[in-house]
């Protein structure tokens, strides 16, 4: 009987034994297996994220070559190849884990809801950003005002557009800010307009003034001919008469052209005795005060 239950608690041994060797034999090929996998996912993540950034530079530096390619786009098709190359690597990775690729695409299709709702702001930019570079209210080396957004285009990307200020500062406004904003081109156009307003006293020659301004008009050669420029009164104000000089300029030489024709109009003013004059305020009437005896000085007063 002895001998009958020591065989079987062998038995039972051997048996529990066995089964932890298949288990640590089944382990020793999971580990192995997963550790190949996570090794190739790392390897995959890191060359991919060499070549996006590679395939990325490749991309701005072909489109900045071509001379047909607006240099508007050049930004954003550079960090939208980056992030599609980024998109497919990161498929990859999860393949390397046994996840398939169909099966990737139908939980991306089911949480398409959630993450549209999670990176609603991100996607609004993405799609602003779209929509600026088909109707293109404006483009790279633009100066722009967008509801106090202004300043030069730098570059237009996938998020976001780059600005530099007239102060050399460095702005970045996100897409849809300027997409729902109304937008001020202040370079699209070929020409613009510049209207001059200096004020002259009520005693000075109004005809001499506006000569003065056209003959300074006639005399830059920045300043169009046609349309042909114009002197008028365009306001009686409380202590000038307001004289405009209308002329339009190309748009590049509108800021230096603005400036220096000011300085031009004060200096021929005082050269032909016309008078600039400040706001001033004449008062009329009277006023009734009553007389005031003088005080007494201390010796007065002991007297």
């Amino acid at each position: 009987m002895e001998d009958l239950m020591a065989s079987a608690s062998e038995s039972q041994l051997g048996q529990l034994l066995g089964g932890w060797g298949e288990a640590f034999n089944g382990l020793q090929v999971l580990i192995v297996t997963y550790a190949f996998s996570v090794i190739g996912a790392i390897l995959i993540l890191i060359v991919g994220w060499s070549i996006s950034r590679l395939l990325g530079r490749w991309v701005r530096s072909l489109l900045t070559r071509s001379h047909r390619v607006d240099p508007t786009v050049v930004g954003f098709f550079s960090v939208f190849v980056r992030y599609a190359v980024l998109v497919v690597v990161v498929i990859m990775v999860l393949g390397q884990f046994g996840v398939q690729t169909a099966s990737i695409i139908t939980a991306l299709g089911a949480a398409g809801l959630a993450i549209g709702l999670a990176l609603q702001g991100t996607l609004q930019n993405i799609a602003a950003g779209i929509m600026l570079l088909v109707l293109r209210p404006f483009r790279v080396g633009e100066y722009i005002d967008a509801d106090g957004v202004s300043g030069t285009i730098q570059e237009i990307g996938l998020f976001a557009t780059e600005l530099k200020t007239l102060d050399g500062l460095y702005r970045m406004a996100p897409n849809s800010q300027l997409w729902n904003v109304p937008v001020t081109n202040y370079s699209r156009l070929p020409e613009r307009r510049h209207d001059l307003v200096i004020g002259i006293g009520y005693e000075d020659d109004i005809e001499k003034a506006q000569s003065v301004l056209m003959d300074l008009a006639r005399a830059d050669s920045r300043v169009l001919s046609d349309p042909e420029p114009w002197a008028y009164v365009s306001e009686l104000g409380d202590s000038a008469v307001a004289v405009t000089l209308r002329y339009w300029t190309k748009s590049a030489d509108w800021w230096t052209t603005s400036r220096e024709m000011t300085k031009a109009a004060k200096i021929a003013f005082d050269e032909n005795g016309i008078s600039i004059p400040f706001p001033q305020v004449t008062y009329s009437g009277s006023l009734d005060v009553e007389p005031r005896e003088p005080e007494k000085t201390a010796s007065e007063q002991a007297q």
